[in-house]
């Protein structure tokens, strides 16, 4: 018997920075946190970053399409879970992707002769209140009009009723043409006291629409993560069982990035899966893979040809795989040992490969540990299944809301596939509990509450970027005394009135 590892397993809560010179440059507006998310060669930039270093997890109870578009408007990524039909997720990608930085691909479309009861369906469906009306009800046929709630009155009009009886018809709308910029359908929107501008091409086919209201929500978002054709980028998750017929239609839908998700990614099937992706799309489809703790995974996924390496198992909040398994690493440790291979590898090779934190995350200052300890970017779960924007149900549970939340190792997301197990092997036991979180509200106020924290922090360590903050940063270990030294002690609170 040997003992691999003979030193003591980690965690963020363990550790503290030690303030560096706050520069007069040192200030939050001067902390740029764009980060590379795949890898690239020395001398070169990534060809894929993000702005801000967070991307949401692989998780049912996380990332969808609304989560997806929300994180990339503040400038981070969302993987679409996996766990769920091809066509399901394929179109949830198509969702995110229908966004070009204020040109909308319509996605609510129906014909003349459909009723106002397929109008309030299609509603229900998509979330859109805005529906194209074409010739045949998709946009390879002419602009016929434009249904909003303007144009019925349910207390009014039968649900029977043809669309033709109460469209706005094509006569009657302001249209821009196929060359209109972004600042000259803005300018027609308000000369015109627009909430909706529809862009036609010269045979009157809609191309996209532009609203009102994403002019200024995108004045409130420069970080947007956006691909060259100005569309919100999205990652999505997949397995290795049928990545031949889900990873084609998720090329197809338009994803910028995939992950392969599983508990323990340090396997020949992951390496199977990214030599699928190298033969059939070489480096032009980026991949991810892992999760693994220490050097040995994170090499083996290199070289089977991984863009960037997710790190950590069982460091989650509904995680339970220590627990079950006996597998695991506390996730400061695996960070900082992965960390230094890839900086090894990229001394060797002159290839970098971006680390991924995942898991371990409970005080916002740990996302900052992460980052000096050399992830490159952290995906979070329960952090963003708080948010109005996560699919996760809202509950009220006494005097208080909160929002579902379970693990894709639990029973509910029967999410088996992750599992590397090979055929007629299926588990027995959970990996992941059903829980609550509480409720937060709106993604952004609660991002732009971390994000700043984050600065703070990074200019208290004298580092106004991510690798400035990796290169110069110095912790220290703590104990459980001085933890409790380190929050709010041997006082009688009036109130709740600060958060951690």
């Amino acid at each position: 018997m040997a003992f691999y590892y003979n030193e003591v397993s980690r965690t963020f809560s363990e550790y503290l920075l030690i303030p560096n010179l706050t520069r007069k440059d040192c200030i939050p507006s001067e902390v740029n946190l764009e980060t590379p998310l795949v890898k690239f060669k020395k001398g070169e930039k990534a060809p894929l970053q993000i702005n801000i270093p967070f991307v949401s997890a692989i998780m049912q109870a996380v990332s969808d399409d609304k989560l997806a578009i929300a994180l990339a408007k503040c400038g981070g990524l969302s993987f679409i879970f996996g766990s769920q039909s091809i066509e399901s997720q394929a179109e949830m990608v198509r969702k995110v992707k229908s966004f070009k930085a204020g040109f909308v691909v319509s996605v609510a479309n129906l014909s003349p002769n459909h009723t106002l009861k397929d109008v309030l369906i299609l509603k229900e469906q998509t979330g859109h209140s805005t529906i194209a009306i074409t010739e045949d009800g998709t946009l390879s046929t002419r602009l016929q009009g434009i249904v909003t709630s303007r144009d019925y009155r349910l207390s009014r009009d039968s649900l029977d009723k043809k669309i033709k009886d109460f469209m706005t018809p094509f006569s009657s709308l302001i249209v821009g043409k196929a060359n209109t910029t972004l600042s000259e359908a803005n300018d027609i929107l308000w000369e015109h006291k627009l909430n909706c501008l529809p862009i036609i091409d010269e045979d009157q086919k809609l191309m996209y629409f532009v609203f009102r209201k994403d002019y200024d929500d995108h004045k409130q978002n420069p970080l947007e993560l956006l691909d060259t054709k100005k569309r919100y980028c999205v990652g999505a998750g997949i397995n290795t069982r049928d990545y031949a017929e889900r990873i084609p239609a998720l090329i197809k839908a338009g994803a910028d990035v995939l992950c392969i998700d599983s508990s323990d990614g340090y396997s020949v099937w992951q390496a199977e899966t990214i030599k699928y992706v190298r033969d059939n799309y070489g480096d032009q489809v980026k991949i991810g893979a892992g999760n693994v703790v220490d050097k040995e995974g994170f090499l083996y996924l290199v070289e089977a040809g991984a863009d960037f390496v997710k790190v950590g198992i069982g460091g989650g909040s509904i995680c339970i795989t220590r627990e079950q398994k006996g597998i695991g690493r506390g996730q400061a440790s695996a960070i900082i040992e992965v960390a230094a291979a890839r900086d090894t590898y990229y001394e060797q090779t002159g290839i970098y490969i971006p680390i991924c934190s995942d898991g371990g995350i409970v005080h916002d200052y740990h996302t900052v540990l992460a980052l000096a300890m050399g992830a490159n970017f952290i995906m979070m779960g329960r952090y963003f299944a708080r948010f109005d924007e996560s699919p996760a149900h809202k509950i009220k549970l006494g005097n208080t809301y909160v929002k579902e939340y379970w693990g894709e190792g639990s029973k509910r997301a029967r999410n088996w596939q992750r599992y590397d197990l090979g055929e007629g092997n299926g588990l027995k036991f959970e990996e992941g509990v059903d829980s609550y979180v509480p409720y937060a509200g709106k993604l952004k106020d609660n991002l732009d509450v971390t994000l700043s924290k984050m600065k703070s922090t990074m200019c208290s360590c004298g580092a106004t970027s991510i690798d400035e903050l990796q290169r110069t940063a110095r912790m220290t270990l703590v104990s459980s005394t001085s933890i409790i030294e380190g929050g709010a002690h041997d006082v009688t609170l009036k109130e709740n009135n600060y958060s951690r």
